[in-house]
């Protein structure tokens, strides 16, 4: 009898130990959001005149700490100058209502061990993290485009909801090296360097995403 419970429990462990051990190198999901403008049209209330944005990312863990994405999202920017304090020499009134093709590629740092595993390493199924990288928008407004370099930076948390699928919500800024992704530049008459631009738009983002690749496991050790 002892033995074919030993056996039984032999079959059990082998059966659950690689689910609770199996980790996975990729990830991949859409995004869904709203996106704020500041600029010209907009400079003081960020979300004054909020959008939908959609898209998708694709993540590389390096470990429970680091992890690298790519991300492709599809928004748009509005805003009015005739709700701003603010007036312009001619006295003149500015809309935006811009598409934006945004494209970037960031670093991802876990303020805790994220994902699932062997107690000891005190793996966490819930992490807030920071993200910071670089990017690429391409601007469509009223017949006028507008490429530009971006840098996202911006905080975010995710849940492992299982074993495979994770669920997370980020914030992010998006400065624009351009000035004229609404449009618009030196409306004051006012030439000055890229560093003063005032044109920034924001996502935030909730994200869905599925995991695959297993990695390889030898000995206890992941590679």
């Amino acid at each position: 009898m002892k033995k074919s419970l030993y056996i039984v429990a032999l079959f059990v462990l082998l059966a659950v130990q690689p689910s609770l051990a199996q980790q996975y190198k990729y990830e991949v999901g859409p995004t869904l959001g709203i996106t704020g403008y500041l600029g010209e049209a907009n400079n003081s209330n960020l979300f004054k005149h909020p959008s939908v944005t959609g898209g998708g990312i694709f993540r590389y863990n390096h470990n429970s700490r680091w992890a690298f994405k790519a991300n492709l999202n599809y928004a748009n920017i509005k805003g009015n100058s005739k709700d701003l304090e603010t007036v312009y020499p001619d006295q003149g009134e500015y809309s935006v209502s811009a598409s934006l093709i945004d494209l970037g590629m960031t670093a991802e740092f876990n303020f805790l061990n994220f994902g699932r595993g062997p107690m000891y390493k005190k793996y966490k199924p819930i992490s807030p993290y920071m993200v910071a990288g670089v990017g690429f928008v391409f601007a469509i407004n009223k017949g006028h485009n507008q490429a530009s370099f971006t840098v996202p930076i911006g905080i975010g948390v995710k849940y492992k909801y299982k074993d495979r699928l994770n669920a997370g919500f980020e914030f992010t800024m998006r400065k624009e090296f351009s000035d004229r992704i609404d449009g618009y530049s030196d409306l004051f008459g006012i030439k000055h360097s890229f560093a003063k631009n005032t044109d920034w738009y924001s996502f935030a983002m909730f994200t869905v995403t599925y995991e695959f690749g297993k990695r390889c496991i030898k000995c206890n050790y992941i590679e």
